[in-house]
């Protein structure tokens, strides 16, 4: 395997050369190893999703470039709609308390994959993606974005899916009677029947 030189504020680390992550998600991976759970899909598909959107603000207050915001952007719908670049993102829920680890994570993967969409070595983890934001505050709402879609995603069709289920039933059960059962015992026959 080969391997490239990343620095941060501990010193020189060897990250694998053919991966976006950087120093930090490195540290991570060498420092958590404690399990083979791994952060759900669903949460870094939010922090796409919520990076994208700090990038278009930070834009639009006038604290990062066009290229900039273009370089994020783009690199965040690619992670979202790119399910082979999940092995970017390796770290284990095992980890510090506000999420530090996948935040960083997230925000090595969108510098290094934006620089490679935009040609050019423009984005920087901290100062671009991660501008105006902290983990104690991305990792909740990451979690609140994950939770939204999932409602309107997966619940709200599953449970359409029963109602009308229900509702199938009905029609084809209407005028079946049977015993009601109160513990254990018959009870008063009870129809099932159509609603109108």
């Amino acid at each position: 395997m080969e391997f490239r030189i990343e620095h941060d504020s501990m010193g020189e680390i060897k990250v694998p050369a053919d991966r976006y992550w950087g120093a930090q998600t490195q540290r991570s991976l060498e420092n958590f190893k404690i399990s083979t759970e791994k952060m759900p899909a669903e949460i870094i598909s939010a922090f796409a999703t919520l990076k994208k959107a700090a990038a278009l603000a930070n834009f639009n207050l006038g604290k990062i470039s066009v290229e900039k915001k273009d370089a994020i952007a783009k690199a965040c719908d690619k992670i979202l709609q790119d399910d082979s670049l999940r092995v970017e993102f390796p770290l284990a829920v095992w980890q510090t308390g506000s999420g530090t680890q996948s935040n960083m994570n997230v925000n090595e993967v969108v510098a290094n994959l934006g620089n490679e969409i935009a040609g050019q070595k423009i984005l920087h983890p901290n100062d671009d993606v991660n501008k105006s934001q902290s983990s104690n505050d991305t990792f909740p709402t990451a979690m609140h974005i994950a939770a939204v879609v999932a409602i309107e995603d997966k619940l709200f069709p599953a449970m359409d899916k029963l109602v009308e289920t229900f509702k199938r039933l009905e029609k084809e059960n209407e005028g079946i009677v049977k015993s009601g059962r109160t513990h254990l015992q018959d009870a008063v026959p009870i129809a099932f029947f159509t609603r109108n």
